[in-house]
């Protein structure tokens, strides 16, 4: 029994302890419900507070920017009224202008309809007054022949006749007065050009000819070039196309060929003949092979370095090629490349003054003279030939039309053509770019002194600055001063088409009246 008790009470004890935990954790509990309950209905009315305030200040701000909309909208409409008054008025003083204008223009119309009527009388007076004065003209041109005995045809061409020479001399001396106008401010311009041209392109003189002789070491040489019964000298003839002319002169052999570019590859061939020291007629063939494949290289570098250096691209390479076989052409002992490339800067920088394309102008300039390096194949002025080849590599027709006009045997169309005439005589003008031979020299001076004096009137003539300059003397009792304008133009004109010569020729005709007397 005890025993049961000692675990009776102590479950007792733990249920009554269980019972008040529950009891005071509910008692807890619904406090802190009615807590939570208040703290959510205080926060349920700060809120419901809040959204009123915020109502109230948002009905503010609606109403204030309602106002300000309002006065806004009351200033725009006010200005746009005040803007529609004075355009209002704007137009009806328009209108009142175009009434005053219309009124004047009536008035003057009026006017001149007025003024028509009597410009209408009045012609009608004229024309019975012209008739009148015909009438009497006709009187009086018949008593005129028969005072005079002329025929009215032949007083009118006694008349046309001194009018004609009163015309002429006129003519002449506003020609005259026109050329020199236009030839000072052409000669001022052209020359600020042509001498930038020059000045900014100063190239070394040229004095290079194409080497038609070769040295030997010794006279021995000769033989062994010559050959046994002459057969390694037909043997080298043969497969250069150049003759070998082997004289009395020490220690020289003299290449004889017309084409520069064959006569080249003999020149090389011989000198490594001769530093070898065999030769016979299948070395003969191998080492001209050899040279002729040199020969061919080095024309295709001498064109694109001419292209490169003028800075024109895009030329096919055959035109390329064809332009580096000037380097083996020569002109008065001026080479060709050199004149080309030349020719190209001095076209460039011209037209680079005058606001024109510069490629173009280079591209003429550098292939001018294209001709020059297969003239001796085809018939023809090179320059035709030059546009020829032109043309058949698909250049432009502005570039092609150039360079056949180049030397003036055609027309010159553009202002290209104009350039490529000046840049070539600028650059064969220049001293010492070209030589010549004494007695051509000579001869051209004599031309130029007999061509000056075929004219009727020359006194005297005289080719001075080395035949850049021809004097004329004219005699003053039947050449008049009007007159030696035209003389000088036809001598220009004479030289032009009958003489060749570098450069350009200045004709001056001179004419003077000395009058002598003696005091006794």
């Amino acid at each position: 029994m005890n025993n049961t008790l000692e675990y009776i009470i102590p479950a007792v004890c733990g249920v009554i302890g269980i019972g008040i935990g529950i009891g005071f954790y509910a008692f807890w509990a619904t406090q802190k419900l009615n807590s939570t309950t208040q703290r959510a209905k205080k926060v349920m009315e700060d809120a419901d507070r809040e959204v009123i305030a915020k109502r109230k200040e948002l009905a503010i701000q609606v109403k204030e920017e309602l106002y300000q909309t309002r006065a806004r909208f009351e200033k725009e409409t006010k200005e746009q009224r005040r803007e529609l008054k004075n355009a209002e008025k704007r137009i009806r003083g328009r209108e009142a202008n175009i009434e005053r204008k219309l009124n004047f223009l009536e008035r003057r119309e009026s006017k001149i309809q007025e003024k028509e009527r009597h410009f209408k009388e009045r012609e009608r007076r004229f024309e019975q007054k012209e008739e009148q004065m015909r009438g009497l003209l006709d009187k009086q041109q018949i008593k005129l022949q028969q005072i005079s005995g002329l025929s009215r045809e032949e007083a009118k061409n006694i008349l046309l006749a001194s009018l004609r020479e009163e015309a002429e001399r006129s003519a002449g001396l506003l020609s005259r007065q026109i050329e020199a106008e236009a030839r000072d401010k052409a000669e001022k311009e052209a020359r600020k050009i042509i001498t930038l041209a020059i000045q900014r392109y100063a190239s070394d003189q040229v004095s290079e000819i194409t080497v038609s002789t070769v040295s030997l070491p010794n006279d021995e040489m000769k033989g062994r070039i010559i050959g046994r019964e002459g057969r390694n000298i037909r043997a080298f003839q043969a497969a250069t196309g150049v003759d070998i002319i082997v004289d009395d002169t020490p220690e020289v052999v003299v290449l004889s060929g017309f084409d520069p570019v064959r006569r080249e590859i003999a020149r090389v061939s011989l000198k490594k003949l001769i530093s070898d020291g065999r030769i016979h007629p299948p070395r003969i063939e191998e080492i001209v092979k050899k040279s002729g494949q040199e020969i061919e290289r080095t024309i295709r570098e001498a064109g694109e370095r001419a292209a490169f250096d003028v800075g024109v691209h895009g030329l096919k390479p055959d035109l390329i090629k064809i332009l580096g076989r000037l380097r083996f052409r020569t002109s008065y002992g001026q080479n060709v490349l050199s004149h080309s490339r030349e020719v190209a800067f001095i076209m460039g920088i011209m037209a680079s003054e005058l606001h024109l394309d510069i490629q173009t102008a280079k591209k003429i300039g550098l292939l001018h003279d294209i001709g020059k390096a297969v003239d001796h194949e085809v018939e023809g002025p090179h320059a035709q030939i030059g546009a020829n080849l032109a043309k058949k590599y698909g250049l432009p027709q502005v570039i092609v039309h150039a360079i056949a006009a180049h030397h003036g045997e055609v027309e010159p169309q553009s202002v290209f053509d104009v350039l490529g005439q000046a840049g070539d005589a600028i650059s064969a003008a220049r001293p010492g770019a070209r030589s010549e031979t004494m007695g051509g020299y000579i001869k051209r001076l004599e031309k130029l002194e007999e061509l000056a004096l075929s004219f009727h009137g020359v006194k005297k003539a005289y080719a001075i600055q080395a035949g850049r300059e021809v004097r004329v003397m004219v005699e003053p009792d039947k050449v008049g001063d009007n007159e030696t304008v035209h003389i000088a133009r036809n001598i220009s004109k004479r030289i032009e088409e009958e003489m060749d010569y570098p450069g350009q020729v200045k004709v001056t005709v001179l004419r003077e009246t000395r009058a002598v007397e003696y005091a006794k």
